[in-house]
């Protein structure tokens, strides 16, 4: 959405701040000196984060060479997301070409007064706010406004359609239904579910177009969606683990069992056609 004054500033990023794609320190007053630059706050493991991320990829393709700059900050959603190696890892295997900062220590967070993930801030050249967005969703808006910087720039600029949305449930004015809660089968996003003993099990119902799961560490889970065949999945191929997508908004019910050794976080969902 459009900001209540035109007069909001980019806050400066802190100096102390590990930076994975840049050797260097990205500094805004000199990034939004030349050019407009947007600001993407994220987790790896978080799936509103994960959905948004090819938006991201596609505008940095788009329109870098038009000007734009793209950042990434990962403020962690989870305990083990906060971890320096596995940040790495998982930024890598997303496969973010951009300057993403280690932000475990929510310093950029804070700075920015984010309240979710994924939050998105689009800062025009000069360094006045122009858009920002908290969660899914206005991916065509946030693309005009993007475009609207860059003719500013330049009014003979040649820009391309902006993007057809990914899903349905990104299109403009889509009816789209809430899905259930997120669900933190150890007691929150700072402690994970690990199984007792062999038989263990979540049982969860839900209502979503889809449901994942987040988890870490070794060995496999099975997941059985209205008691029919299990999937069985592993956290080795990264700790966002989609076990059923579903063409509109639905209710069903989910039982989980994990081997030892194997983390759960939390099972989230996203949202569907009505």
């Amino acid at each position: 959405m459009r900001p209540e004054r035109g007069d909001i500033a980019a806050p400066e990023l802190p100096g102390r701040i590990r930076w994975l794609g840049s050797e260097q320190a990205p500094r805004m007053s000199e990034l939004t000196a030349t050019s407009p630059v947007l600001v993407h706050f994220f987790d790896f493991a978080q799936l509103n984060s994960v959905r948004a991320l090819p938006y991201l990829k596609e505008w940095r393709r788009r329109y870098e060479p038009l000007g734009l700059r793209v950042l990434g900050i990962h403020s962690p959603r989870f305990r083990f997301t906060a971890e320096k190696d596995v940040v790495t890892h998982g930024v890598e295997a997303l496969g973010i070409e951009h300057p993403v900062a280690d932000d475990s220590g929510y310093a950029i967070w804070h700075d920015y007064g984010v309240k979710g993930w994924p939050s998105l801030f689009l800062w025009a050249r000069g360094g006045a706010l122009a858009w920002f967005h908290f969660g899914e969703g206005e991916y065509r808006a946030t693309e005009e406004t993007i475009q609207e910087l860059l003719r500013a720039d330049n009014l003979t600029v040649e820009l391309p359609e902006p993007m057809r949305p990914i899903r349905p449930t990104d299109a403009p004015g889509a009816l789209v239904a809430t899905p259930s809660p997120e669900v933190f089968p150890g007691g929150g996003p700072g402690k994970p579910w690990e199984p007792d003993s062999a038989g263990d099990a979540l049982e969860i119902a839900y209502e979503a177009g889809g449901a994942w799961i987040v988890a870490e560490g070794e060995g496999d889970i099975r997941a059985a969606i209205d008691h029919r065949e299990a999937k069985s999945v592993s956290p080795q191929g990264g700790p966002l683990l989609q076990i059923a997508e579903h063409s509109r908004h639905e209710k069903h019910e989910l039982r989980i069992e994990a081997s030892p050794g194997v983390r759960v976080w939390a099972i989230s969902f996203a949202p569907g056609l009505p």
